[in-house]
């Protein structure tokens, strides 16, 4: 069985992969590109759960576009968290390091209540 990779293993994997598709699209993404390509990964994400949390008419599920499993907010989750990474090496940003930053301050925050 293969061990759980290390969420820098996984940015570093990532990272791996938008070269695979910048040499597939034949060219790199600009920041702007990436902001809408977020924007639309985000606008999936929100039609899966309110698929998923029954907002939409009972006949929509009928639909093959519309049918919606966990998978499937699994994969869009993925692809935001994608652009993430794109726009972050973008700045220069340390995901990993800002994470661990952020939750440390909150928990700080939340320790004090």
């Amino acid at each position: 069985m293969q061990k759980e990779k290390s969420f820098q293993e996984i940015v570093n994997d990532t990272r791996m992969l938008i070269k695979e598709f910048e040499k597939r699209e034949q060219k790199k993404w600009g920041i702007e590109g990436a902001m809408i390509e977020l924007g639309k990964q985000v606008g999936d994400l929100s039609k899966c759960i309110m698929m998923k949390e029954k907002y939409y008419l009972k006949e929509r599920e009928l639909e093959p576009k519309y049918k919606t499993i966990e998978d499937n907010i699994g994969d869009e989750l993925y692809d935001i968290f994608f652009m993430l990474v794109r726009i972050a090496d973008h700045y220069g940003i340390d995901l990993e390091k800002e994470c661990n930053k952020e939750v440390k301050h909150s928990m700080e925050i939340f320790s004090k209540d």
